[in-house]
């Protein structure tokens, strides 16, 4: 299925796990180091540098890039080490969030209670990943290097829907 954020929203509910979408619209990249940062943030009372209602966070920190290029390599990272964090997403606004391998039992069970989407992709695949990268610019945590925010516009970004609004998980083999 083909989903362009913001307009095809609504599809978002259509999804079930195991569905493979082909997405293009805006993305966020995000890891451990700025996520710890925003928690920090979110304690303290601060604005967080994004508006993150709606997005879609991708656990990923992209290579260098090379010249000609809009991005370097950006293939996914593990997600589970972005399991303490799931707390955070619903009062981020946060629509989905895109990585790769199966989420801990605690983190499921807030995903669909929030209504928070768990795509994956592809290890291995950063440099094909790339290719769907039409625009990128870092845009917060500057010293971070390459966990930095970085605002990735994308353009048929190929994923699969990992945990859906049903309760349904592709890592789970009771699905309902």
């Amino acid at each position: 299925m083909r989903i362009e954020l913001p307009k095809d929203i609504e599809k978002l509910k259509t999804l079930h796990a195991g569905d493979v979408v082909e997405l293009t619209g805006v993305i966020y990249t995000s890891r451990d180091a700025a996520h710890l940062r925003m928690e920090q943030m979110l304690k303290n009372g601060e604005d967080l540098p994004v508006d993150f209602n709606g997005a879609f966070i991708y656990y990923a920190g992209p290579t260098p890039t090379k010249p000609g290029h809009v991005v370097g390599s950006i293939g996914p990272t593990t997600s589970s080490r972005m399991d303490k964090f799931a707390y955070m997403m619903k009062g981020m606004g946060v629509t989905a969030t895109i990585g790769k391998g199966p989420r801990s039992e605690e983190c499921t069970k807030k995903y669909i209670e929030d209504g928070i989407l768990y795509f994956i992709t592809t290890g291995g695949c950063g440099a094909l990943l790339a290719k769907s990268v039409k625009a990128a610019k870092e845009i917060a945590f500057f010293d971070l290097g390459p966990e930095s925010i970085k605002r990735l516009e994308v353009d048929g970004f190929k994923m699969i829907c990992a945990i859906d609004y049903y309760g349904n998980n592709i890592f789970n083999k009771e699905n309902k």
